[in-house]
C-alpha cells in the first residue's frame, strides 16, 4: 500500500520547485538528475509523496519514470538548440539501429506510400512522397544519441515540423503528436518537442534520397531526444491530447527521454 503524506506548503509550484532545486546542484549531479532522473529520496521531496516500500518495484520504477518524465517536461527549454557539426564531423556509413535486423527493415514503394495526417488538425488529407518533396528543405548536421550508449553525427534534411503542423491547421495547443510506422513501431512526442525548430520530417541523408536503412521514405529527425524517440518508416501522425503510448515507452522507457 502507498503511504502518501504532504511535504510541500501549501500554494508551492511543484515545476518552479524543481527548477530551483537543479540551479542548487553541481554542474555534474545537475547534468546527471535531468539526463538519468531523480532518486527515490528526490521523488520522495519533490512529489509531495513519502513512499514506503511495502509495495513492489516495478510499481516503484513506474511511478519514477513518469516522474522523470515531468522533470524533464518542466525543464525543457524549446529555445535551446541541440549542438551542430560540419561535413567533416559526419559518420559514414552511419550506424543502423533497429530491434530487428536490416535485412528486415521495411521496404517501402514510394510512389505507393502516403503520410496519413488526423486528430486535431483542419486539414486530415494524406501526403503523398511527390507532394511533401516540394515542401521547404532544411539541412541540419546533429548528434544522433542511442539509449544503447552510441553516437553518430548525420546530415539530415527535410521539413521542420512545426511548419508542417502549421500548414495542415494543427491544434498546436494539443498535448501529443503520435506516430505510426510500416512495421508497426509506434512513439509519442510531447508537443514543445514537435514545436522546437530542429524536429524534422526527414527526406533526405547526406544530401541524398533517405536510405531504406535510415527510414525510407520518411523519418522524424528529433536530435533534443534519445534515438529511439526518432521514428523511422512514418506512415501516420496524429495530433491528439491522448497518450497512446509507444513501443519502447511500453516497455518501461521514459517518454519524454531527453538527449
Amino acid at each position: 500500500m502507498l503511504r502518501i503524506k504532504s511535504l510541500l506548503i501549501p500554494g508551492v509550484d511543484k515545476k518552479l520547485l524543481v527548477k530551483d532545486a537543479t540551479k542548487l546542484m553541481p554542474e555534474l549531479s545537475r547534468r546527471r538528475f535531468i539526463a538519468g532522473g531523480a532518486s527515490l529520496g528526490a521523488l520522495t521531496l519533490l512529489t509531495g509523496c513519502d513512499v514506503s516500500d511495502s509495495f513492489s518495484a516495478e510499481s516503484m520504477l513506474t511511478r519514477i519514470s513518469k516522474f522523470n518524465d515531468g522533470v524533464q517536461a518542466a525543464i525543457f527549454n524549446p529555445n535551446a538548440m541541440a549542438p551542430t557539426f560540419s561535413e567533416k564531423d559526419i559518420r559514414r556509413p552511419f550506424p543502423f539501429n533497429a530491434y530487428y535486423t536490416e535485412d528486415e527493415a521495411p521496404n517501402i514503394e514510394g510512389k505507393d506510400w502516403k503520410l496519413e495526417v488526423s486528430g486535431l488538425v483542419q486539414n486530415r488529407k494524406s501526403w503523398t512522397l511527390d507532394e511533401l518533396y516540394k515542401l521547404p528543405e532544411v539541412k541540419q548536421i546533429t548528434r544522433h544519441i542511442c539509449v544503447e550508449g552510441w553516437s553518430a553525427i548525420g546530415s539530415w534534411s527535410g521539413t521542420p515540423l512545426r511548419d508542417f503542423l502549421k500548414l495542415v491547421g494543427a491544434d498546436t495547443s494539443a498535448k501529443y503528436v503520435w506516430f505510426r510506422c510500416a512495421e508497426d513501431y509506434t512513439s509519442p512526442l510531447d508537443m514543445p518537442t514537435a514545436l522546437h525548430p530542429q524536429t524534422q520530417m526527414t527526406f533526405k541523408f547526406d544530401d541524398k534520397i533517405l536510405p531504406r536503412a535510415y527510414g525510407y521514405p520518411m523519418k522524424i529527425r528529433v536530435p533534443t531526444k534519445l534515438g529511439f524517440k526518432n521514428p523511422k518508416y512514418v506512415v501516420s501522425m496524429e495530433v491528439t491530447n491522448d497518450y497512446k503510448g509507444g513501443y519502447w515507452e511500453d516497455q518501461g522507457y521514459n517518454s519524454f527521454s531527453g538527449s
